[in-house]
């Protein structure tokens, strides 16, 4: 009996011990308190970035078309080779040329004669001088034949028009060109720079103009950022780029406008027709974040959980202007210094009394890394 007399004593003492804990973790009405991490707003220096795709292309791509009708005899030349302007790099069959040459040659040879014959003959009163000076013009006519023909058989040696790289040989030995084909024989390319065409649509054009310092569009493009190349496979090229140029005219067929940026191409990595995505920097400094991991949407708003002097979290709306990693960057809503809940956002319903245990920023913000999106 004395046993079970203890065993109740110890039960009852524990059963006071139970209401007791729950007295102290409990408010009014027995509702149970919930613990939250809690961090301090900051401000911080962020670099944002903006891709959009891009087309390379040499600073000068000059086609190679034939001049004259002929059979390639020679092609002198392989892709990818670096030539010189006036390099030849194809050759045309001009025998015929040739033969015509000669003829007209002798044309002019006899045309010379008759000049020469009249010539004192005029002196002498002899005939009249309109007969010397229809002479001398079939003497300029056979001339004129002859350079024509001369000129022709030159355009048999095909020649590079500026300094570059061969590109793609479309025409080999044998084959039949004319002035009149639409493709080049080859297109020479100036690739020592190259030039990334990209587009924006209006609003991010207006968007990044007026954002930019400067009076006039020439002040802006000199007040531009240097941008990145993200290359197709992901890497980023290890030369940077400036903004050369912007279209006057919006697109009528797809609303964007046209940018022209310049990069170095020492390497020779880049050439025509690759595809790449420009990469341009925003920079804010001292701006307000919060970590994406720290608030919730409703109604395409964003909320976070401020926490007030009382300790009771309340829901209130931020404006944020960009995203950059985990972070929000906002422009207005809360402030630096203010506390908000930094995890568990979801668990919460309207304001709610909370225990707040103050953790660092970084500890639920990861630290910041340029990423682009």
């Amino acid at each position: 009996m004395k046993k079970f007399y203890t065993f109740l004593i110890v039960i009852s003492a524990l059963f006071l011990i139970s209401c007791g804990d729950e007295t102290v973790g409990n408010s009014g009405g027995g509702t149970a308190v919930p613990s939250f991490q809690v961090i301090e707003i900051p401000t911080k220096d962020v670099t944002s970035f903006t891709t959009y795709p891009a087309s390379i292309e040499g600073i000068v791509n000059s086609e190679v078309m034939a001049k004259i009708s002929g059979y390639i005899t020679d092609v002198l030349v392989d892709e990818g080779e670096q030539v010189k302007k006036g390099e030849t790099l194809f050759k045309l069959e001009t025998q015929s040329l040739s033969q015509d040459a000669a003829a007209a040659s002798a044309n002019v040879n006899a045309a010379q004669v008759e000049v020469d014959k009249l010539k004192p003959l005029v002196e002498k009163n002899i005939i009249s001088s309109v007969q010397l000076e229809t002479a001398k013009a079939k003497l300029q006519q056979a001339k004129s034949t002859y350079n024509s023909i001369n000129a022709n058989i030159n355009y048999g040696s095909i020649k590079s028009p500026v300094d570059g790289y061969v590109g793609s040989i479309r025409f080999r030995r044998g084959a039949l060109v004319s002035p009149s084909n639409t493709q080049p024989l080859t297109i020479v390319a100036d690739i020592s720079e190259v030039f990334a065409y990209f587009s924006m649509n209006e609003k991010d054009y207006l968007d990044f103009i007026q954002d930019t310092k400067g009076n006039t569009i020439d002040e802006k493009i000199q007040n531009l950022p240097e941008v990145e190349l993200i290359l197709a496979n992901g890497r980023v090229y290890n030369q940077k780029g400036k903004i050369e140029t912007i279209n006057s005219q919006v697109d009528a067929a797809t609303g964007a406008i046209t940018f022209r940026a310049k990069f170095d191409n020492p390497s020779r990595i880049l050439t025509n027709g690759n595809s790449a995505k420009i990469r341009i920097p925003k920079k804010y400094e001292g701006v307000i974040v919060v970590p994406k991991e720290s608030t919730f949407e409703r109604q395409g708003n964003v909320y976070i959980y401020l926490v007030n002097k009382d300790s009771t979290a309340a829901a209130k709306s931020i404006n944020v202007i960009n995203e950059v990693d985990n972070l929000y960057l906002v422009e207005s809503g809360i402030n630096k210094g203010d506390r908000v809940i930094g995890l568990g956002v979801d668990k919460l319903r309207g304001d709610s009394k909370i225990i707040p245990l103050q953790v660092p920023f970084d500890s639920v913000a990861k630290p910041i890394k340029k990423l682009f999106r």
